[in-house]
């Protein structure tokens, strides 16, 4: 079963107040906005065909910023490794120099600070992310202890849970929480052929732990080179990704499904308990030009030989175009925001160095841009990040609302809370 349906889009907006809550407003004359919905069995596709809803490109205009170069001790951090949102938009940042969560209020004011560098009841020696539950409780993973300290409901409650995993975690990914107050954090599991997994381990709100979960499409194998050093009477053989190639990825859900895609072809998949919800787009491939594609090639055969000084290519060759996406992301309203590939330019190495054997004097950097979509897989639109904007270090998207640690011109990062405005403003 399919239906089509041609919804009217809104083209532009009007930049608000700062401290508006307000849904971004819309002009009422649009380009046209096509969708096809079928369904096939447990799935529903939902495919874009032109248009979208808000019918131009969006940007992020910033409204503040949490963070100083001089001033309060309460606003300098030492080392943002995390921070979080909760629902009535107070910021968590945890700082990992200090070990212990700055906490601001929705206008960006300091509010109190929870922990501390220590081994006692609510310290922390290991802390590498932070979280907040439903119920306003934060949580604080310390991966190479096993544990998450828990602050709250009470200003003075605290509890420590332990996990366990078939061997020591990863801290790469930050901790997640979903909407039943599950808390998700990566851990390590073996196969019986030995292979090595990443799953998600689940833990209640009381601290028990629930189980581990595998995203779907793990199992997706990208082309490769092989590495084959020896290492004295050892022969090892290591697989190495080729560079703007397809990856397999996923990204939790408020609701605790996963989103996920290979990005081999553009088809976004949200788990739901009565199914999949499938969307797909049309897009144009971006093209990989012959420069960059020699760049890469040259870095990976000088990395290559670094440990095997006789390698060779031996696997596919670098694509001429990109794969249409190079990341999944879900806002806490349970908005899908995809990172789109885009054209890659040769910028100048700040940090080029001669006498360092991989430093290279130009690089080729990609613009961010994200495509967005409803719950309900229906394509808002395009944003448009503004320069300093940090995607690497895992936004909070929430409705018309970002928050992103942004770098100025002398590295000073900030917290910044930018309103989404279509069209310009």
């Amino acid at each position: 079963m399919s239906t089509r349906t041609t919804v009217t889009a809104l083209a532009t907006a009007v930049l608000t107040a700062c401290t508006s809550d307000d849904p971004v407003p819309y002009d009422a004359s649009a380009e046209q906005h096509e969708q096809v919905v079928e369904i096939r069995g447990d799935t529903t596709v939902v495919r874009t065909l032109s248009g979208s809803v808000w019918g131009a490109e969006a940007t992020l205009v910033p409204e503040f910023a949490i963070g100083e170069l001089d001033g309060p001790e309460e606003y300098l951090f030492g080392r943002m490794g995390s921070f979080a949102v909760d629902d009535d938009r107070n910021v968590y940042v945890l700082d990992t120099q200090a070990q212990h969560v700055q906490v601001f209020d929705s206008t960006g004011t300091y509010v109190r600070t929870l922990g501390g560098r220590g081994e006692g009841p609510g310290e922390l020696s290991f802390g590498t992310s932070v979280a907040t539950l439903p119920d306003g409780r934060v949580v604080v993973h310390e991966s190479r202890a096993l544990r998450i300290q828990v602050y709250g409901p009470g200003p003075r409650e605290t509890q420590q849970w332990r996990y366990s995993t078939d061997g020591a975690p990863t801290p790469a990914r930050p901790v997640e929480v979903d909407r039943r107050g599950r808390t998700f954090v990566v851990g390590i599991q073996r196969d019986p052929s030995g292979r090595i997994g990443l799953p998600l381990i689940a833990i209640g709100p009381d601290g028990t732990q629930l189980g581990t979960q595998l995203p779907p499409g793990g199992g997706f194998e990208p082309p490769s080179l092989e590495l084959q050093p020896t290492l004295g009477p050892f022969t090892s053989k290591r697989l190495v990704p080729i560079p703007l190639t397809a990856r397999h990825y996923w990204a939790l859900h408020p609701s605790g499904h996963f989103v996920t895609g290979i990005s081999s072809d553009y088809r976004i998949h949200l788990e739901l308990d009565s199914g999949v919800l499938r969307m797909e787009r049309v897009v144009v491939p971006v093209a990989v030009s012959a420069e960059e594609r020699s760049y890469h090639r040259e870095d990976i055969i000088r990395s290559m030989r670094v440990t095997q000084p006789d390698w060779r290519w031996n696997g596919p060759p670098i694509p001429t175009t990109r794969p249409p996406f190079r990341g999944l992301a879900a806002g806490r309203d349970g908005r899908i925001w995809v990172t789109l590939s885009t054209e890659a330019q040769p910028v100048d190495n700040e940090f080029y160095d001669p006498q360092v054997p991989n430093s290279e004097p130009v690089l080729w950097r990609s613009p961010l841009r994200y495509d967005v979509f409803e719950p309900d897989g229906t394509y808002l639109g395009t944003v448009v990040p503004p320069e300093g904007f940090a995607g690497a270090r895992r936004p909070v998207f929430d409705g018309d609302h970002v928050w992103a640690v942004s770098q100025d011109e002398i590295g000073v990062e900030r917290i910044v809370r930018y309103r989404i405005v279509v069209g310009g403003g």
